[in-house]
């Protein structure tokens, strides 16, 4: 079964989300769970973690099915200690955030070198934020989205995410976010059933399906290999209809939240409808 739904607003209050995910027919979303262009948010009180709850059963979206993204202004990988300290207890308050409000899992882009450190160095600063995150928090998985490798963001490679799995001390408590637009910049073709079938089977045998916690369904404006990121909407863009196709009909994408982040969001309601169109 296949759970498809889309970043919505949290704007209000996040209690909000439920219902505007419920307004575009979703089975699952994506919130941000405080102001994402903000270090520090007020915490939540007892009326807003109550209301979330109560909204998420009304509109009978299972926890599992949300997929919180963190702030953009955190970069775990960071090159200075004190910018870095800064992310790493923003990250710990989003995790922290989740648990207050029953969510399983967090989803984050890793980090970025910003050209002063190596690769394995900023992974490995990455990797040790969070292990110190799982030290401090519980029942939430740390989710790591593939990037575009746009800059000198990391991720953008399947390796990448394996590197940061294999380091992490709670192998239940990690997973992965695959995004199709970034996906598709970084150089992995999904466009045609072979080129689909040889990138996910590239992405099993170095990662793993039982790490894949959730997806960003996202079309692609820049082409294959470009390591830009700048997402679609479906069948606009350079992917091509013909991939969702196949996402849809895969079974190893049953029971995890699909999300689209495809930058119309008026017509959310009806590309969740196509989706679902294609199931077989």
């Amino acid at each position: 079964m296949k759970y498809v739904g889309a970043h919505v607003s949290a704007s209000g209050g996040v209690f909000n989300a439920p219902l505007n995910a419920q307004k575009i027919g979703a089975k699952a979303f994506a919130l941000f769970t405080k102001n994402q262009r903000q270090w520090k948010a007020k915490p939540y009180d007892q009326k807003t973690i109550d209301l979330f709850k109560k909204n998420l059963e009304e509109v009978g979206i299972e926890p599992m099915h949300v997929l919180p993204h963190d702030s953009y202004l955190i970069n775990l990988g960071h090159p200075d200690d004190e910018a870095r300290q800064k992310s790493l207890d923003a990250f710990i308050d989003e995790v922290q955030r989740c648990e207050q409000l029953g969510l399983d899992r967090l989803n984050f882009h890793p980090g970025s070198h910003l050209k002063k450190i190596s690769e394995e160095e900023c992974l490995d600063r990455i990797a040790d934020a969070m292990n110190q995150t799982l030290k401090v928090t519980q029942g939430v998985k740390l989710v790591i989205e593939n990037t575009a490798g746009q800059g000198s963001n990391l991720g953008y490679k399947f390796e990448h995410l394996a590197y940061l799995i294999d380091k992490c001390e709670d192998k239940e408590r990690v997973g992965v976010c695959i995004d199709t637009c970034h996906m598709f910049t970084a150089g992995y073709d999904i466009r045609t059933r072979e080129a689909y079938d040889k990138t996910w089977k590239e992405f099993d045998e170095i990662i793993g399906y039982k790490y894949l916690l959730g997806m960003h369904i996202n079309d692609s404006k820049p082409p294959l290999g470009s390591r830009v990121d700048r997402h679609h909407s479906l069948g606009k863009g350079e992917i091509g209809l013909d991939a969702f196709r196949f996402i849809m009909n895969d079974s190893h994408m049953d029971d995890i939240p699909l999300v689209l982040e495809t930058i119309d969001e008026s017509i959310w309601a009806e590309e969740i409808a196509l989706l679902y169109s294609f199931v077989e």
